[in-house]
């Protein structure tokens, strides 16, 4: 019986020519997929500043929803980034209090929501507040007008100061938190 010797032959490649097929493969899919979802489904996101303590620490790493609004409304107590209506190169962080066509009116820490629902209002239970404000506001909000507020209410510049946000300016909302390690999570400002 006679066997046969199978050897394995390797062709030989040009220098260099494996590297730049790999090299174009990486290009190719920070195109089609990495800039994609950069773009469209999420963004990253560094927490500056100290308007959404407790919740949110300065340096914290957040992963940014931009998907979800296209379909569905912000709601109440969402935890959302935009852009500054009085200068869009800078982003904010906040917390939705008011709807569109409500009213909000603060008195003191207190915050009361009117509506269509609730004509004579309701007091808005914030247990994520640890430092309330000491404020007296009151805001009707137009049809696509939101009232956003930092959980740190005496160290947040939000809409009692500037006014409604237009929805137009709304980025996304918070999905995912990754640093710091300890406080890793998938939505994250639910309290």
């Amino acid at each position: 019986m006679q066997t046969e010797n199978f050897n394995e032959k390797v062709l030989p490649t040009k220098k260099g020519e494996g590297l730049i097929k790999d090299v174009i493969t990486i290009v190719l899919l920070v195109i089609f997929v990495v800039i994609p979802i950069r773009v469209f489904i999420a963004q990253p996101f560094v927490v500056f500043g100290e308007s959404m303590s407790p919740t949110f620490e300065n340096g914290d790493y957040l992963i940014i929803d931009q998907v979800s609004y296209k379909f569905n409304t912000p709601q109440r107590q969402q935890v959302i980034i935009f852009k500054y209506p009085n200068d869009t190169t800078k982003f904010f962080i906040k917390r939705i209090i008011g709807l569109p066509n409500e009213t909000v009116e603060i008195t003191g820490p207190d915050v009361f929501i009117k509506n269509s629902e609730h004509p004579k209002g309701f007091k808005l239970e914030e247990n994520y507040i640890v430092n309330n404000g000491n404020n007296n506001v009151v805001k009707k909000l137009g049809e696509n007008e939101y009232f956003v507020m930092g959980d740190n209410r005496n160290a947040s510049s939000d809409s009692r100061i500037w006014g409604s946000l237009e929805k137009s300016f709304i980025i996304g909302k918070t999905f995912l938190q990754l640093l710091p390690i300890k406080k890793i999570g998938i939505l994250p400002d639910k309290f």
